[in-house]
């Protein structure tokens, strides 16, 4: 994976693991391939490939996102070149498929309902190039991941999926597109047994719930998943929390909150967007509206939540005030993690449509940070230099520590009667050793690294360990925000080098 922010490169090296999560998608496909079959799982993101990976294989089964398009073709070449057939599916290829050539077999969409299809045909003789679907998948019919082909060790936290799809219509999210609008979920016996498994490694404090939006069906929720969970974490007492993604309004219900934090959910994922009410009405992002983002943000983190928000810039109705809006609401929001990324429209999206209607797309989509397929409203140059004027200000390690002091004055401490088994070792204590020594010692910018640390046990030793977590996403953010930095510099150098040219009308209904 590129070094992005959700790559977290910088933050496995610190620590000393290979990747965030292992790849589910790939362990799930895994698990439903016959059973008689020997299979291995090469992650790209733990090793590299080399050319007895692909030898071995009678078929290599490819699975990527969009952010793995250079990687993903690196590997159909080399299989290509060896005359290994390749079956790809994933994101990646779901969508734009005929831009890959050299791939022998398609399984695209939902692989519970179309890789049974090319196995059968396979088994016949008689393979198609490609399977797809309008369907989707029940996936209660979804088997347990194969966890066992892969070293967990190597990763950050584990990776679970509870639910699939999301009922809102963000016009720039690829969501619906290509899960639909209605959350399907799994039987909590599911989730259950895939924590089980992730529990006897005892190699993870934290679990990643990888749904589009937790909270899509919150009377199911509510109902049948957090309650199994409550009751399986006061039985089992695991060491791991659990993190997720969802929707802003997850504060409007006072009893989902409490039920998340009994089962342990700590760290959420918000899309924010944007402090401007037009752009998100604009972009159909209506959960986010008639309600004042800022106390919402400090209302979550005051009941024990750590918010991780995406914010965008460059939507039709924005113009140059964004940037220095964007800086003011990230920075007094407390947000810890707060990634700043322009407007993109990936392709299956409402947005996509319409721009590719009004003959704006400008280039093939890609998840390049610094980057867009969009010709903007705004001229291109402003678009550019007011985002690197963003990234430029809150990524820099004085900013963060500002930032992370606003969070500790709004964060409370979860008040809950279940708690989270605490524990450490000689592993986390080696871990402990490298943060130190990188951060505290080596790293330039050392003395936020301290300020954190002094802060927190002069004021509250309890936040010990939050003040040495974020000292690593300090550093993170900083050193992947050069690379971002320098890839949108490139893109404001062309532009400025270009004839000023007349900009697209914004399209009214």
């Amino acid at each position: 994976m590129p070094d992005t922010f959700y790559a977290m490169r910088h933050f496995m090296d610190v620590i000393g693991k290979k990747a965030a999560y292992p790849p589910l998608g790939l362990l799930t496909i895994a698990a439903m391939l016959p059973g008689e079959w020997e299979k291995r799982v090469l992650d790209l993101n733990v090793r590299s490939m080399d050319d007895a990976d692909l030898q071995w294989a009678d078929y290599v089964f490819l699975s990527a996102m969009n952010v793995q398009e250079e990687s993903a073709r690196e590997v159909i070449a080399r299989c290509n070149e060896l005359g290994v057939k390749i079956v790809a599916g994933g994101t990646l290829f779901t969508h734009e498929y005929t831009r890959f050539d050299g791939v022998d077999h398609f399984v695209l969409n939902e692989a519970e309902i179309t890789l049974p299809w090319f196995l059968e045909d396979m088994a016949d003789g008689k393979p198609k190039p490609i399977y797809k679907s309008s369907e989707y998948a029940d996936i209660e019919q979804s088997p347990l991941p194969a966890f066992e082909l892969v070293d967990m060790s190597q990763y950050l936290y584990a990776i679970v999926q509870y639910s699939r799809g999301c009922p809102y219509m963000c016009d720039f999210c690829d969501v619906t597109a290509l899960l639909g609008r209605r959350p399907r979920v799994k039987k909590p016996e599911q989730i259950i047994a895939e924590l089980e498994a992730i529990n006897k490694s005892g190699n993870t404090q934290l679990v990643l719930f990888a749904d589009d939006n937790l909270i899509g069906n919150k009377r199911v929720l509510k109902s049948d998943l957090l309650p199994a969970l409550i009751a399986w974490r006061k039985k089992n007492n695991p060491q791991f929390y659990f993190a997720t993604q969802l929707t802003i309004n997850l504060a409007d219900d006072e009893d989902l909150m409490q039920l998340m934090l009994d089962a342990g959910f700590r760290h959420v994922f918000i899309g924010v967007e944007t402090p401007s009410e037009e752009s998100l009405k604009a972009s159909r992002k209506n959960q986010n509206l008639k309600r004042n983002l800022m106390d919402t943000i400090h209302e979550i983190h005051g009941r024990g939540f750590i918010i991780s928000a995406g914010f965008i810039v460059g939507f039709d109705t924005d113009d140059e005030s964004i940037f220095r809006r964007q800086i003011q609401f990230i920075q007094e929001s407390g947000i810890p993690l707060p990634i700043v990324n322009i407007l993109k429209a990936p392709p299956g999206t409402e947005l996509y449509t319409r721009i590719k209607f009004e003959n704006r797309l400008s280039k093939p989509f890609a998840f390049t940070e610094g980057d867009t397929n969009v010709v903007p409203m705004m001229d291109e140059t402003l678009l550019f230099g007011g985002f690197i004027d963003v990234i430029d200000h809150i990524y820099t390690p004085a900013e963060s520590y500002k930032r992370l002091m606003k969070f500790f004055e709004t964060y409370r401490f979860p008040k809950s009667t279940v708690r989270i088994r605490s524990t450490f070792d000689i592993a986390q204590l080696k871990i402990l050793w490298r943060v130190v020594y990188r951060l505290g010692i080596r790293d330039s910018n050392r003395k936020y690294f301290w300020k954190l640390v002094g802060w927190a046990l002069r004021n509250n030793h309890k936040m010990l360990d939050k003040a040495v977590f974020y000292s690593i996403m300090i550093y993170q953010m900083h050193m992947t925000y050069k690379t971002i930095h320098s890839k949108a510099m490139e893109e404001l150098q062309y532009f400025s080098a270009q004839p000023v040219r007349p900009r697209p009308q914004l399209q009214t209904a």
